[in-house]
């Protein structure tokens, strides 16, 4: 069989024949989702060569416990875990604990002398990945981003960048529901006090 014809069989199918040996099949599942490893790991690790290096841990992890793919979850979902995991493990050099006490105060914001919230966010009805469209503000995403501790950066990537769903996300990174949906909440609070003063400019509206 030549290398075209695995470019027509149904994914299932490749894996079964990668599982059994067969180098082809296992070379047309990294030609499917290299793409999508090396641009979801450029996202959260925000770095080419540590995406770079993450793409290929990963497909390495991949060949090596193949076996154990049972099928239960989506093809995807399991690759996505992989990745995660590598970016993680390449990330936490940094504690993330100087963060963790700015992003509670989004949890419970300060109350003024006169008994009303303090730290007051522009309102918006969509996401900060939704509102940002210019290049100019790409790039203050991009490096509001980066400045994110990672367990919420990959969590935010994940629902707001990738469009994966709050189950999925859960089950990817081994979280509850509620801890990834309080996760997610602290990173666009976070994101939305960085940007703030941008969108408002951008707007039209002083801030």
């Amino acid at each position: 069989m030549d290398k075209h014809s695995y470019r027509h069989r149904p994914e299932d199918e490749l894996i079964l024949a990668a599982k059994n040996a067969d180098q082809r099949a296992f070379t047309e599942l990294v030609r499917r989702y290299e793409e999508t490893v090396y641009r979801f790991s450029h996202k959260i690790c925000r770095d080419k060569a540590k995406a770079e290096e993450t793409l290929q841990d990963t497909f390495i992890n991949v060949f090596r416990k193949l076996r154990s793919f049972d099928g239960r979850s989506k093809f995807s979902t399991w690759l996505y875990t992989i990745v995660t995991n590598n970016c993680l493990m390449k990330l936490r050099r940094r504690k993330m604990a100087d963060m963790e006490d700015s992003l509670e105060e989004y949890d419970h914001p300060p109350v003024r002398s006169d008994g009303k919230p303090g730290n007051i966010l522009a309102r918006w009805d969509e996401t900060p990945a939704d509102i940002v469209i210019a290049g100019e503000l790409r790039d203050l995403l991009d490096r509001a981003i980066t400045g994110l501790p990672e367990d919420y950066r990959v969590v935010f990537v994940m629902r707001d960048m990738e469009g994966r769903s709050t189950e999925e996300t859960a089950s990817i990174l081994g979280l509850s529901i509620e801890a990834t949906k309080s996760r997610l909440r602290r990173a666009r609070a976070f994101l939305r006090e960085q940007l703030h003063p941008h969108m408002s400019t951008y707007a039209g509206v002083t801030p």
